[in-house]
C-alpha cells in the first residue's frame, strides 16, 4: 500500500485478502521516501503507486480521495488533507467548509466524495478504477463515526457519514465502490492469467 495510515493499510488488507494478497504499508516494504501530491487525483495516485512499485519491486496499491463541494467549485477536491494547511485539523477544515456555506441553502450544497484506486505490478501492468458517493454538505456536523469530512456530508437518505456503521458505510462510500471495483478488475486479471 502506498501509505503509511494504518487504518487505510488495515482497511485494504480486509477487502483484498479473499484474493489472497498480503497488504504491507510501504515502510514494511522498504520505502522510506516522500509521495508527492498536486490537485489532480489520477495523478496523485498513480504517481504514488508507480514510486512504491518501482523502489519495492512488489505490486503498489494507492488511492487519492476528496470531497468536492459545488458551491466552492469543486474544492477541496485532491487537495482535501492538504486544505487550510498541514496544522489544520478536520475539524478545522470542516467548520471552514460550513462557514463558506453559512448563506447558501440546503438544496444548493451538492457534494461528493471521490476515490481513485491505482494498482501498479512490477511489470508495468495497471489497473486504474474511480468511484464517487453523492450527497450534500449538511448544515451542522453530526455523528461520531468515521473521520475527515465525514461529519458534514449528508447521504441523499438524510443520514450523516459519520451517523454510519463501518459496515454501512463500506456499502455506500466512494472508498468501498472503488475497492469493489477494483476486486472486480483484479478477478478479471487474475482469471485472464489463469487461461
Amino acid at each position: 500500500m502506498a501509505s503509511n495510515n494504518p487504518g487505510k493499510v488495515r482497511e485494504f488488507q480486509e477487502a483484498l485478502r479473499p484474493l489472497g494478497f498480503r497488504v504491507i504499508s510501504m515502510r514494511e516494504a522498504g520505502f522510506e521516501g516522500d509521495l508527492e501530491e498536486g490537485d489532480d487525483y489520477r495523478e496523485n495516485a498513480l504517481g504514488k503507486a508507480r514510486a512504491v512499485c518501482r523502489a519495492a519491486g512488489l505490486p503498489a496499491l494507492a488511492d487519492d480521495s476528496g470531497l468536492e463541494v459545488d458551491a466552492l467549485g469543486g474544492r477541496p477536491g485532491a487537495a482535501s488533507q492538504r486544505y487550510l494547511g498541514p496544522e489544520a485539523t478536520p475539524a478545522d477544515r470542516n467548520r471552514d467548509i460550513l462557514r463558506r456555506l453559512e448563506s447558501v441553502p440546503q438544496e444548493k450544497r451538492g457534494a461528493r466524495f471521490r476515490c481513485l484506486l491505482a494498482l501498479c505490478f512490477p511489470d508495468g501492468r495497471e489497473v486504474v478504477v474511480e468511484e464517487t458517493c453523492q450527497g450534500s454538505v449538511a448544515l451542522a456536523p453530526s455523528g461520531e463515526g468515521g473521520f475527515g469530512y465525514d461529519p458534514i456530508f449528508l447521504l441523499p437518505d438524510g443520514r450523516m457519514m459519520a451517523e454510519l456503521t463501518p459496515e454501512e458505510k463500506n456499502q455506500v462510500s466512494h472508498r468501498g465502490k472503488a475497492i469493489r471495483s477494483l476486486l472486480a478488475a483484479l478477478r478479471s486479471e487474475i482469471g485472464r492469467i489463469a487461461q
